[in-house]
Formats: structure tokens, C-alpha cells, sequence
């Protein structure tokens, strides 16, 4: 038998080369990855998911229990103050407190599909796809307000300089078409949402993964293109000069990532050239795709643009693509404090059967399996309404505990569900699922782990999932 001292003093020399080949393997694929350029195609952590996303940001908060929670209580107790309920706590005990009233849904509700989905009557296109669709109920985020929750749901903080979902999954799997942007962003045409560019914005991260912006009109993106007199051959030429400048001035500053995202910008900005124009250009999609995204119609034509070209740019390679419906908090946002009835209509035309178009064109052409679709809002809505008498037009209040979102295509497990809301639509009635455990989900249905997927900044290493979430496997097919 042969001592532990003796077996270390004569083995020391192996197991510090296995640790130093561990380092070196470490430090050659970090090489490997600087030399391949930011934005190259990564390995994910797990074989085998989906590709793309397309994240459908809803502004305002959707009223959960008018769109896809079927709570047929609320009408027999409308007009009436909420019963005791005991598990209520914080903000909603809070608005509990005053005087309020119970609003019924006024929409009629019926399940579709095989998994007999409920949704209420405004979501006539979108109810056809409930059997390509996982839901998750109940969901928490810290903060009942807009701003904050919308950073919350969009970037895993509810506080300003966190980098964005999409940057984070660029960041770890980089794109697949280095001639247009991995990471765009399609906001409603109508104007910005809360937060503006910080809803896509890079945080920490290095700023080669912020999200592009295209336009609505003109050219795809500012400054895109060439000017009146200079050739192809000229621009080339010029930006090669630029090149060699900014990269001996990189050289000296190597943790300058603005710089760097400068210098990866003007390459791209050249290779967008000749793709962004044609990847924007709808005059050849066939009437009937038109039709289908309802580009024929005023109600439905800004967000069914923003869904036809959330497809584009899943055909040419883009990683992450953000859409956002809504404009700040106003009459073009979900936020219906005063009548929910008008508010839920409008905004449900506007995207019902885009969003349907969207799924349905994916399946058509293949790629609804390589593609993540996700529907998100910053919050959900209450109940009842603040007031000591039944208004004349209800509308609801906020509510940071009854989030409704629901995923499709992917490695998704179609017609799966995870969470479940009381009766009364106000909070999780199991283990409450926080946001966190829904981007942790987000990240392993693309193949990366929260854990894995890190980045040291100010002193400690960052995640989007921040302490880190458990992903919700019942959604995962």
C-alpha cells in the first residue's frame, strides 16, 4: 500500500500539468473566440436547441384574466370587494386596503385546440395556435411599476444598466450571418416604449451586442448609406485606413469594448450595405403572405410589418430579434387604468393575427423549430379597480404577481403549463415563479446555461438570471 504523501510527492508533477492543460485549453478557446471576431457563431452549451428568438414585448401590461386566464368568479363577484384572502401580501395587500371594487371580464371565453386552451374572444387567430403554445402562469417580478418591471422583463434587473436578453444570448452564441446584425430590434412605428433604447441596450456587456434599431421608413438603419459620389472601392479603401488607425489605438486601450464595437460597426455598416435594404424590402412577398400578417388592413398593418420581418430576419440569421408593441404608457400602451374593455380590444386587433400569421408562416417554411417565439409583458393587471363604486368604464391596476407569458416553437413542449394563478388571478397559488426562473428557461431552450453564461464586472460575476433561476423543465419538450 502506498501513503498518501508518497502517492502526491510522486504524482505532483501529472496533476499540475492536467491543471495547467485545463488553463491553456481555457485561455486557446478564449484566443480562439477574440481571433473568430465578437459576433462569430458560438457552440452552445447544450446540442440540439433552438437557433433564433423572436421575443414579443407587449408594453403596458397585459390584463391577463381578459386575454388568457379563464377566472369566471370575477363576474359574480363584480361590483363587490375581494373576500378576505390571506396570502396577500405586499403591494396587492396595499391596494387591498382601499376601497375597490371587483371588475368582471366582459369578453366570453372558450377553449381551442386539443389541449383545450381557454382564450377569450379576442384572440380569434391566435386561439388556432394553441396547440404550438406553452404557458406560464403567475409569474413575479420586483417592482409593480412600469419602468422598473419593463427592465425587469427585459434585461433580468429592475434597475437601468443591465444588458438586455438578446444581448446576452448574442453574447454567448454570437450570430449566424455576420452581414447583418445579430441582435434587432422592431419597435412599434408609432413611437418608443418605457425606457426606450435601454430595453435593448448592452449594459456591461461589451457594446458590440446591443440591440440595432431598424426604422420604419427611409433606410433600415441611420447612416446606412453610402454617400452621393463615393464608390465601393472608395469606402473600402477608407475604412481600411480607419481600421489600421483604431486598431493600433485598440491595442493600447484592450479593455476599451466601445472601441471595439466602433470598429466591428463600421465593417458591418459596410457588409449591411448590400443585405439590410433587400431584408426590409417587402415588395416581394406574394399577396397572400401579405394578407396573412393583415398588411391589408390599418388596424393590423404596423405590428403585422414588424412580425413579417421578424421572419425575414430569422431566414437571414438573425440570433435575437425584438418587437415591441406599445408606446410608453399611453393610449398606444396596455396600461388600461380606465376601461379595459377598450383598451383590450384595440390593442388585441392589433397583434392578434399578426402574431397568429407569425406562427403559422414559421411552421409553413420549417422554421418554427429552430426558432423560440416568446410573448412577454412587464406585469400583469388586478382584478379590481381602486374606487368605491363600480366606474362607468373599469379599468385595472397593476400587478407585479400575476404575469402571464407563453412560449412556442423551439425545443418547446407544446400545450405544457407551469404555474397557475388563484381564482382570482392575483398571485401564484403554488411556489411563486419569478422572471428570473422564466430567463433561465428562455436561456436552456437556446441552448445556453444561466450558469454558465456569466461576465465579471465591478468586482463579481453577473448573470442575467443575477442569483440565478430554476428553468421550468415542464416546458421543455
Amino acid at each position: 500500500m502506498m501513503h498518501r504523501r508518497h502517492f502526491l510527492h510522486h504524482t505532483w508533477n501529472g496533476i499540475g500539468a492536467l491543471g495547467l492543460a485545463g488553463l491553456l485549453a481555457d485561455q486557446s478557446t478564449l484566443d480562439l473566440k477574440a481571433a473568430a471576431g465578437p459576433l462569430s457563431p458560438r457552440r452552445p452549451h447544450l446540442p440540439g436547441q433552438a437557433k433564433h428568438c423572436i421575443f414579443l414585448f407587449m408594453q403596458g401590461g397585459v390584463s391577463q384574466m381578459d386575454a388568457f386566464e379563464h377566472k369566471p368568479i370575477l363576474n359574480r363577484w363584480h361590483g363587490k370587494p375581494l373576500p378576505g384572502l390571506p396570502s396577500v401580501r405586499g403591494e396587492l395587500q396595499g391596494r387591498l386596503s382601499f376601497p375597490h371594487v371587483c371588475v368582471g371580464s366582459p369578453f366570453k371565453f372558450r377553449q381551442h385546440g386539443d389541449t383545450g386552451r381557454w382564450f377569450s374572444e379576442l384572440f380569434p387567430h391566435l386561439s388556432g395556435q394553441a396547440d404550438r403554445m406553452a404557458f406560464v402562469h403567475g409569474i413575479q417580478t420586483d417592482n409593480q411599476n412600469h419602468g422598473p418591471s419593463t427592465y425587469h422583463v427585459t434585461t433580468g434587473s429592475p434597475f437601468p444598466g443591465s444588458p438586455s436578453v438578446g444581448s446576452w444570448i448574442q453574447y454567448g452564441l454570437g450570430t449566424l450571418n455576420q452581414n447583418m446584425p445579430g441582435y434587432v430590434v422592431i419597435q412599434d412605428p408609432r413611437g418608443a416604449p418605457c425606457n426606450g433604447a435601454a430595453v435593448w441596450a448592452n449594459g456591461y456587456l461589451p457594446a458590440v451586442h446591443q440591440g440595432t434599431l431598424l426604422r420604419d421608413k427611409g433606410s433600415p438603419i441611420l447612416n446606412l448609406q453610402r454617400p452621393d459620389g463615393i464608390t465601393s472601392k472608395q469606402q473600402r479603401e477608407e475604412f481600411d485606413l480607419l481600421a489600421a488607425l483604431n486598431k493600433h489605438h485598440a491595442d493600447q486601450r484592450a479593455y476599451d469594448s466601445e472601441l471595439e464595437a466602433r470598429i466591428e460597426a463600421y465593417e458591418l455598416a459596410f457588409r449591411m450595405q448590400a443585405q439590410a435594404p433587400e431584408a426590409v424590402d417587402l415588395s416581394g412577398e406574394s399577396p397572400a403572405i401579405t394578407k396573412l400578417y393583415g398588411l391589408d388592413q390599418d388596424e393590423t398593418q404596423g405590428f403585422g410589418r414588424q412580425c413579417l420581418l421578424a421572419r425575414r430576419m430569422v431566414e437571414r440569421g438573425v440570433r435575437f430579434t425584438l418587437l415591441v408593441h406599445g408606446v410608453q404608457i399611453g393610449s398606444h400602451s396596455w396600461d388600461d387604468h380606465n376601461n379595459v374593455e377598450a383598451g383590450m380590444r384595440k390593442h388585441s386587433q392589433e397583434v392578434d393575427r399578426p402574431v397568429a400569421a407569425l406562427l403559422e408562416d414559421l411552421h409553413q417554411r420549417g422554421l418554427l423549430e429552430d426558432t423560440l417565439v416568446v410573448w412577454a409583458s412587464e406585469m400583469g393587471r388586478t382584478p379590481f379597480v381602486n374606487s368605491a363604486t363600480m366606474p362607468k368604464t373599469p379599468g385595472r391596476e397593476h400587478n407585479s404577481y400575476g404575469l402571464c407569458m407563453w412560449m412556442a416553437g423551439g425545443k418547446v413542449k407544446a400545450g405544457a403549463t407551469a404555474g397557475q394563478t388563484d381564482d382570482f388571478s392575483l398571485r401564484s397559488v403554488d411556489q411563486p415563479i419569478h422572471i428570473r426562473d422564466v430567463h433561465a428557461t428562455i436561456l436552456r431552450l437556446m441552448g445556453l446555461e444561466d450558469e454558465r453564461l456569466t461576465f465579471q464586472h465591478a468586482g463579481r460575476i453577473r448573470k442575467l438570471t443575477d442569483i440565478g433561476g430554476e428553468v421550468l423543465h415542464s416546458l421543455i419538450g
